[in-house]
């Protein structure tokens, strides 16, 4: 049975009604430009963001098409997610949280990202989840602030991406290849596969299947167990 879960600003996600995601690639399309690094969905469409173009993609559904796009805040945009109401970025090289009005480029509040290369982002309903390359570490912030609640060590030696489907975190790793299912939002891990690519960079949870991005210009649509 589907559980549904509410989010803010109205927007829903499935929790486990899809399964376990695995390493199945139901489909895949070439990104908007050559090195995407972060991915969301906003209940329709999905999100990405580009390391080289220093832009932010709207799509159409879930598709290469693309609705619409604008400059990213930094130089270096590497995650993102979607409060119901607000998309979310992160930055590699000023090391900064932004927080959109709406889905476009104007920017309500920033914070400091709570260490120094902040490379993905999820959002559990509540609160802010990020993760780092130099700390190696994932961070639960209080809501979208800089104020940390928890911590813990990330399964991977680079952690590069973040996913909440409602029921547990996904995270993927930079240098272990691997996109790993956690227990709830912790250490824990259910499961683990290896990424498609060689360079997992970005997730993203649609209600059903995890959509992941790699720095080889492609991103895929992933089965469930």
């Amino acid at each position: 049975m589907t559980l549904i879960l509410p989010m803010i600003g109205g927007w829903y996600i499935p929790a486990g009604g899809g399964g376990t995601p695995n390493s199945t690639i139901l489909s895949s399309f070439a990104s908007p430009s050559s090195s995407p690094t972060g991915l969301t969905y906003d209940g329709t469409n999905l999100i990405s963001c580009d390391y080289d173009s220093d832009t932010i993609y709207v799509h159409s559904g879930v598709s290469s098409t693309i609705l619409s796009s604008f400059s990213s805040t930094g130089s270096a945009p590497t995650g993102l997610a979607f409060d119901g109401t607000n998309l979310i970025s992160c930055d590699f090289f000023s090391d900064t949280i932004y927080v959109h009005s709406g889905i476009s480029s104007t920017i309500l509040s920033s914070f400091a990202s709570p260490s120094s290369q902040p490379a993905g982002l999820a959002f559990d309903g509540t609160n802010l989840i990020s993760c780092d390359y130099t700390s190696d570490t994932i961070y639960v912030h209080s809501g979208i602030s800089s104020t940390i609640l928890s911590s813990f060590s990330s399964p991977g030696f680079l952690p590069s991406g973040l996913a909440f489907d409602g029921t547990n975190l996904i995270s993927c790793d930079f240098s272990s290849d691997t996109i790993y299912v956690h227990s709830g939002v912790s250490s824990t891990i259910l499961s683990s596969f290896g990424s498609p690519s060689s360079t997992p960079h970005g997730l993203a949870f649609d209600g059903t299947n995890l959509i992941s991005c790699d720095r080889n210009d492609t991103i895929y649509i992933h089965g469930n167990s």
